[in-house]
């Protein structure tokens, strides 16, 4: 007897789509505000304005070619069969209960905000022109490859048995480990690390950060593509492991330090948010806070202390939290994940141990990957046009060099001068 066709669930589209309108929230404003607010006054136009084009911008290449690229079919990549989105339509996706139309649109919003993550590492030097290049090449030959080789059925990790619910590896690992190449690439902001760089605003970090667990909510708990109790056990980890790291973030602080802090806070509760994706749709709600506090450990000591040894200049600490929390992130799914919560996720806590070995080979394939593209892609635009804005500009700030405007139209637009600093090097999150 044939099977039933597929019918489209009300109830599961309307938490789709809700869904992706919170993970578009996460871009802009959320990590606009987020990394806006950490940059200097000087810059905060330009750096809001790195998130908010990647909104126009990816959704274009993705209609145009990303989706296909991810989600046609293919070994390593998709083909073209969804080109300018021919064949996304209203029909349900097939083995789910949503419109494709709908799948493709969700997923489009983490297009949008992996490249953007990236900026962080670059902030306050990197010319408009070349960002725009290097994000929209980089969405093409990095994202959407990694992103079928994880969730699409042709997909070689998702053959090997990787796990990735929500984006530990796609978007965590690739954009962290892109933002290190980059800043290294790119070169030091001058003056950095005798000069300090700090935030010219917390109360906007602290209201970015805060968009950004609210709209976590769709970004983890969407990806269970309905709404059932996996989307359920998704949210609850999603805030759980959120709340755990920002809290022993401040204790590590506080004992490190001898202050807690608001931007310490934030920090943290991004950070635990990172590690909980890959992981949110596999773990228990008590296994969400072991993972929680594993990222406070891994990524207050990437900021803090990696950072200030190695000397690279990833101006607002995006592989020390997403390049380092997602690996923790993939590796602790590993270890985890059980069949009680989702019968897809089996790790080392259910006895099987093998599945470790496929999260190391997800994470390795997405370091790799992230690391030789964006390399390459750097290079390849620097030959096109100058990667780093003039030290004259970089000195004035780039809202008035490259946007032609100030946060602060009122004020005189001159630039402020960092003061210098007690330690060798001072990282950015106390």
């Amino acid at each position: 007897m044939d099977a039933a066709p597929a019918i489209v669930s009300s109830g599961d589209t309307a938490w789709l789509l809700a869904s992706a309108a919170l993970v578009m929230l996460m871009t802009a404003p959320g990590l606009a505000l987020f990394y806006g607010g950490l940059v200097g006054q000087k810059n905060l136009l330009s750096t809001l304005m790195q998130s908010f084009v990647l909104v126009c911008l990816i959704t274009v290449q993705w209609v145009v070619i990303g989706y296909s690229l991810f989600w046609g079919a293919g070994g390593l990549v998709g083909g073209t069969e969804y080109a300018f989105f021919q064949g996304v339509g209203q029909d349900p996706l097939v083995g789910q209960t949503v419109p494709h139309l709908a799948f493709a649109v969700y997923q489009c919003m983490f297009a949008v905000i992996t490249p953007a993550l990236i900026s962080g590492a670059v902030a306050e030097r990197m010319r408009f022109s070349a960002y725009v290049l290097f994000t929209l090449l980089w969405a093409t030959l990095v994202y959407d490859p990694l992103a079928h080789w994880i969730w699409h059925a042709d997909g070689w990790l998702l053959k090997r048995g990787a796990l990735d619910f929500a984006g530990g590896t796609v978007v965590h690992i690739s954009s962290g480990v892109s933002a290190l190449v980059a800043c290294l690439v790119l070169g030091r902001r001058i003056g950095y690390p005798r000069q300090a760089f700090p935030p010219h605003s917390i109360p906007l970090t602290l209201l970015g950060g805060s968009l950004l667990w609210f709209g976590w909510f769709g970004f983890n708990a969407g990806s269970a593509l309905g709404a059932s109790g996996l989307a359920a056990q998704a949210f609850a980890n999603t805030h759980v492991a959120a709340a755990t790291t920002g809290l022993a973030w401040l204790l590590i602080e506080w004992v490190h330090r001898g202050k807690p802090t608001v931007l310490g806070a934030v920090t943290g509760a991004v950070a635990g948010l990172v590690a909980i994706t890959p992981a949110a749709g596999f773990v228990t709600v008590s296994s969400s806070l072991l993972i929680g506090v594993g990222a406070a450990v891994v990524c207050y000591l990437g900021v803090n202390v990696l950072k200030a040894r190695l000397g690279y200049d990833d101006s607002l600490d995006v592989f020390g939290v997403h390049g380092l929390g997602g690996t923790w992130g993939a590796l602790a799914t590993g270890i985890f994940a059980t069949k009680s919560v989702n019968p897809a996720g089996s790790g080392l806590v259910d006895g099987n141990s093998g599945q470790i070995v496929a999260q190391l080979l997800g994470a390795a394939a997405g370091w790799g990957l992230a690391a030789a593209g964006t390399y390459l892609i750097l290079k390849v635009v620097g030959l096109i046009t100058p990667l780093r804005v003039s030290a004259e500009d970089e000195v004035s700030g780039l809202d008035l060099a490259l946007h032609g405007e100030s946060a602060n139209p009122g004020s005189s637009g001159t630039p402020s001068v960092a003061s210098p600093v007690r330690d060798n090097v001072t990282p950015i999150r106390h």
